[in-house]
């Protein structure tokens, strides 16, 4: 198969996410799990099916992982639809890659439940995770073991990046110091009304519309909440960044939100906060979940992963 062709048929999978006008939101739901939900899971990864506080999540093991590191992903869906089922596959390869388990939380979607529903869902996963973490260590210390501290990843992709951002800005800075790192692909930054790009233009990326984005974010959140930092992360104060964890982007260099990434690892940079956007040129957002189709997708993964590993040999 030539590559404009693999191009052509990951860019036809990839917008399954797009949400227009037209688009009942149960459809869209089902379309999405549909296109990238698997019978059978990459890496030999083991499966289980947990309730933390209320929120039932996916406990993904790969069949080899560090104890003392443990991802909570944050999946997309544009706020209104993703769920564990779709998000299995790329989470699988994912944890696999970084050698951790992950936890899928399973949490509210609007419009039903627009915003904060969903980030007081991830904090709640969240704090029953740190609980247990921190009791294991506290466990080992006293039978004379070396207790180590936990580290936890926050990932999240598009719509789920605001989602996992706006629990960081909403978490006490004593809490964030036990997040090692923010993986974040294709976020989206801002979405308030002061973002011209989807508010009043016309256009996109192979993938999404400013019409599509600026729909969703009318389901999540009203306008006075789209302003703030907690929706919108890119307009977040250098206060509220207080003991911020390291945050890695990865993204295509045909996205429409490319110009909000620059601005926030700028941002981040500028406060001493550490910083990485890894642009892949001539990909479109979420490249990585289109893996049947594109190479970059499973290097951009093993990238990812030889960054969170890299001083497991030290």
């Amino acid at each position: 198969m030539s590559l404009q062709k693999e191009r052509q048929n990951a860019i036809k999978r990839l917008r399954t996410f797009l949400f227009t006008s037209k688009t009942d939101i149960q459809q869209y739901r089902r379309r999405i799990d549909d296109a990238f939900s698997e019978t059978f899971l990459p890496n030999r990864v083991e499966l289980e099916e947990r309730t933390f506080d209320g929120v039932a999540c996916d406990v993904i093991r790969p069949e080899m992982y560090s104890t003392d590191r443990l991802m909570i992903y944050v999946h997309g869906g544009s706020f209104i639809a993703g769920s564990r089922l779709a998000y299995r596959s790329f989470v699988s390869s994912l944890a696999n890659a970084c050698s951790c388990v992950a936890i899928v939380p399973e949490f509210r979607l609007a419009p039903a439940f627009p915003f904060p529903f969903s980030v007081n869902d991830i904090q709640s996963v969240f704090r029953c995770v740190y609980t247990e973490r921190m009791q294991k260590a506290f466990a080992v210390e006293e039978e004379g073991g070396d207790a180590r501290m936990p580290e936890i990843l926050i990932a999240a992709d598009t719509s789920g990046a605001s989602i996992a951002l706006g629990f960081l800005l909403n978490l006490k800075a004593k809490f964030r110091k036990a997040i090692k790192r923010v993986i974040l692909f294709s976020p989206w930054l801002d979405i308030s009304e002061d973002n011209s790009k989807i508010m009043t233009r016309r256009g996109g990326d192979d993938v999404f519309t400013s019409e599509s984005v600026r729909l969703c974010a009318e389901n999540y959140a009203t306008p006075e909440k789209r302003n703030t930092p907690l929706v919108s992360p890119l307009l977040a104060t250098e206060e509220q960044f207080e003991a911020f964890p390291e945050v890695y982007m990865q993204m295509g260099g045909r996205e429409m939100f490319l110009d909000e990434a620059r601005e926030f690892a700028g941002k981040l940079s500028s406060m001493g906060i550490g910083c990485t956007l890894d642009v892949w040129k001539d990909m479109m957002p979420l490249f990585q979940m289109a893996d049947d189709s594109l190479a970059e997708s499973h290097l951009a993964v093993e990238k990812i992963g030889r960054m969170v590993t890299a001083r497991d040999d030290e």
